[in-house]
C-alpha cells in the first residue's frame, strides 16, 4: 500500500492567505460561482493505470487485471484507462463471455477482452502496448457507447489465425506443402489439424497461393474452396504433407500456401450502436474476422491505422477477413493515412442492409426475413423509421414508407407494420431497406493492397471523397456493389469523388475478383431499367499497370472521366486484357470519358 504525504504546517505567510480564502469561501456568491464551474466539469475525469492491477500472474495473463480495472473505470466514472507499455499478455479463458451476432461475421459466443458498454468521454492510451493475445477472443468490443478514443496500441496473437506454409512440389492433383518446424499439428488418417499452444484447434476452409518475393497473391490466382472438415492428405516429411484433390497442382515450388480461417469469430474492435469513435495509431497484425465492423452506428475516424503481417516475419497475410466494414452507419466515416495489407479480404466494405419480402399478410403489414446468414440477429427496424420498399428486379424503390411496429419474432424473421398501406406491387422477394441518413465517407492518403480480392467496396449515399491513395489491389480497385438476391447489401451510391490516387498495378489476383480498376458489381436481375447508382466523378489520378481494362460500369446515370493519366506497362506483370476493354459501360446514361 502506497503511504500517504505528511502533512505539513503552514508558515506564517501562508496561514495569512489561508484565512483569507476561508473567508472568501463562506460568502455566498463565491459559492455560488464555483458550484457553477463544478456543475461544468465531467463528474469523473481520473485516470485509471492499468499496471496498478497487474501482480505477477499478469505476465503470462492479464484478463483478471483488465477486468478489474474496467470495472473501476465504470464505477469511478474515469475518463482514461492507460496501458503500461510493453508487451501485455491476454488469454480467454478468464474474459467476458457473450453470445454475439455480428453483421457480415459468424455468430457465437464469444469470449471479449476490453468489453465497454454504455461507456461516454473515454480514452484507451495505449502508451505504446502490445496486446498479445492468445486463442480465440474479441481484443475490443463496444456496445451504446460515445466519443471512445483508443490510440498507440498494436494487437497481434501468439498463434495466427490463417496457416501458412511453402509450396514444396507440385503435380496433377497435388500440393506437397512443408511448414514451420514450430506448428503443432495433429495428424489422423489423412486429415491434418493445425493446434496452437494450448491445444485449441485452428480449423481452415480454403487454399490461396502466394508470391513468397511480393507478399502477394500470385498472379491470376484462384481461391480453392473446402467444403469438407479438411483436405485430404499424406505425410512425406517431418511438418512436409502432401494434399491431395482433382483441382489441385496450379502452383509454383518456393510460393507460399495459405490455409483460410474457417469463421470470422472474434473481430479485433466490434462497434453496435456507438456515437464518436476514433481509432488513432493503432497496429492490427492479426485477428480471427475483420479489422473493425462497426453496425448502425455514427462519426467513426480511423487515423493511421495499419492492418498489415506481423513486421519482421515472413508471413504474407495479416488479419483472417476484412480490414474495416461499416453497416448501416451514419454521420461520417473517415480513414486517413491508413495501411490496409495483407487482409484475406477488402481493405473496407460500406453499405446498408436488405432486408427480404417473405410475405404480404396484409396491406400493411409485412413478414420479413434475412437470407443472409451473416445477418441473423441483427435488429435494426425500429419503429418511427423510414423504410425504402425495394423491387429486387431493379434494386430502385417503389415507395418509402414509415415503421409503426416491429415484432422479432427471432434472429431470422421479422413482422412490420406501416403507418399507411403499401403499394400494391409490393411482393414476396423485394426487400426493404432503412432510408434515412446514409454517411459521407473520406478516405485519404491510404496504402490498399497486397490482401486478397478487391480494395473499397462503396455503398453509401452519402457524400464520398476517396483521395490520394495508393492501390495495389489484386482485384477491382473501387468496386460499387449492392444486391438483393446474394449478400442482401444495401448499396446505390449518389455522390462520388475519385481524385488524385494511383492505382499501381492492380488486378494481378484472381479473375472472378473483378472486371476492371474501377467498377460495378450489383447483383440487378433487369439491368436495362436501372439506374442504381448515380454521379461518379474520377479525375486527376494515375492509372499505371498491365491490365488495359480501367472502367467497368452498368446501372450508372452519371459518370465522368476526366484530367487522368493512363500509362500501360508490362514489366511487372503479364499484359492483360485489349484497349478495347478500357472502358466499357453497359445500360448506362450521361457518360463522359476524357482520354
Amino acid at each position: 500500500m502506497r503511504s500517504l504525504p505528511q502533512t505539513r504546517t503552514p508558515s506564517r505567510a501562508n496561514r495569512g492567505v489561508i484565512e483569507n480564502v476561508k473567508r472568501l469561501i463562506r460568502q455566498p456568491l463565491f459559492v455560488f460561482f464555483a458550484a457553477v464551474l463544478l456543475s461544468g466539469c465531467s463528474s469523473g475525469g481520473s485516470a485509471i493505470f492499468l499496471k496498478d492491477y497487474m501482480d505477477s500472474s499478469s505476465e503470462t495473463d492479464a484478463m483478471p487485471a483488465i477486468r478489474a480495472a474496467l470495472d473501476d473505470c465504470v464505477r469511478k466514472k474515469a475518463s482514461k484507462l492507460v496501458l503500461p507499455g510493453g508487451i501485455v499478455r491476454v488469454k480467454p479463458a478468464k474474459a467476458y463471455e457473450e453470445y454475439q451476432y455480428i453483421s457480415n461475421n459468424d455468430p457465437s459466443m464469444k469470449r471479449i477482452a476490453f468489453q465497454m458498454k454504455g461507456m461516454k468521454d473515454f480514452t484507451v492510451e495505449g502508451n505504446g502496448t502490445e496486446l498479445l493475445f492468445s486463442g480465440h477472443i474479441s481484443p475490443f468490443n463496444l456496445e451504446g457507447c460515445a466519443n471512445i478514443t483508443i490510440k498507440d496500441l498494436t494487437i497481434d496473437f501468439t498463434r495466427p489465425f490463417v496457416s501458412e506454409g511453402v509450396i514444396t512440389a507440385v503435380g496433377k492433383g497435388f500440393f506437397e506443402v512443408q511448414f514451420p518446424e514450430y506448428y503443432d499439428i495433429i495428424f489422423r488418417e489423412g486429415n491434418l489439424q493445425f493446434r496452437d499452444e494450448d491445444k485449441e484447434i485452428y480449423p481452415y476452409s480454403s487454399l490461396l497461393e502466394f508470391d513468397k518475393d511480393r507478399k502477394e497473391v500470385a498472379y491470376h490466382v484462384h481461391d480453392y474452396w473446402i467444403w469438407t472438415e479438411s483436405s485430404q492428405a499424406v505425410e512425406v516429411g517431418p511438418k512436409r504433407y502432401r494434399f491431395y484433390r482433382e483441382d489441385y497442382g496450379d502452383g509454383t515450388v518456393g510460393n507460399v500456401l495459405a490455409f483460410g480461417a474457417s469463421s470470422r469469430n472474434n473481430p479485433a474492435f466490434t462497434l453496435l450502436d456507438c456515437d464518436g469513435f476514433n481509432l488513432t495509431d493503432v497496429k492490427l497484425y492479426n485477428c480471427c474476422g475483420m479489422g473493425v465492423i462497426a453496425q448502425s452506428s455514427k462519426d467513426i475516424e480511423l487515423l493511421r491505422m495499419d492492418v498489415e503481417p506481423t513486421p519482421g516475419s515472413d508471413r504474407v497475410i495479416s488479419i483472417s477477413a476484412d480490414a474495416t466494414h461499416f453497416v448501416n452507419c451514419k454521420g461520417y466515416i473517415r480513414m486517413i493515412d491508413c495501411v490496409f495489407k495483407g487482409q484475406k479480404d477488402d481493405a473496407t466494405n460500406v453499405h446498408g442492409w436488405y432486408m427480404a419480402v417473405e410475405k404480404v399478410l396484409s396491406p400493411d403489414r409485412l413478414l420479413l426475413r434475412w437470407k443472409n446468414s451473416g445477418q441473423y440477429g441483427v435488429h435494426f427496424i425500429k419503429p418511427g423509421m423510414t423504410l425504402e420498399i425495394v423491387d429486387s428486379q431493379i434494386m430502385e424503390a417503389r415507395d418509402r414508407k414509415v415503421v409503426k411496429t416491429v415484432d422479432y419474432l427471432n434472429s431470422e424473421y421479422a413482422e412490420v407494420t406501416f403507418t399507411e398501406p403499401l403499394p400494391s406491387e409490393v411482393k414476396e422477394g423485394d426487400v426493404v431497406a432503412e432510408d434515412d441518413e446514409y454517411p459521407d465517407v473520406l478516405i485519404s492518403g491510404c496504402y490498399i493492397g497486397n490482401n486478397r480480392a478487391r480494395g473499397l467496396l462503396i455503398g453509401s449515399r452519402g457524400k464520398v471523397i476517396i483521395e490520394k491513395n495508393t492501390f495495389h489491389s489484386p482485384g477491382t480497385a473501387i468496386l460499387f456493389e449492392g444486391d438483393g438476391r446474394y449478400w442482401y447489401e444495401q448499396s446505390g451510391v449518389r455522390d462520388v469523388v475519385i481524385r488524385d490516387n494511383v492505382f499501381d498495378n492492380c488486378m494481378y489476383g484472381s479473375a472472378t475478383w473483378g472486371s476492371a480498376v474501377i467498377a460495378v458489381g450489383s447483383g440487378i436481375p433487369d439491368r436495362e431499367h436501372s439506374r442504381y447508382h448515380k454521379n461518379i466523378l474520377v479525375e486527376n489520378n494515375v492509372f499505371r499497370g498491365f491490365d488495359n481494362r480501367i472502367v467497368n460500369l452498368y446501372c450508372v446515370d452519371g459518370f465522368t472521366f476526366k484530367g487522368n493519366k493512363i500509362e500501360f506497362s508490362d514489366a511487372d506483370y503479364p499484359a492483360n486484357g485489349t484497349p478495347e476493354e478500357r472502358f466499357i459501360f453497359k445500360n448506362c446514361d450521361n457518360i463522359k470519358v476524357e482520354e
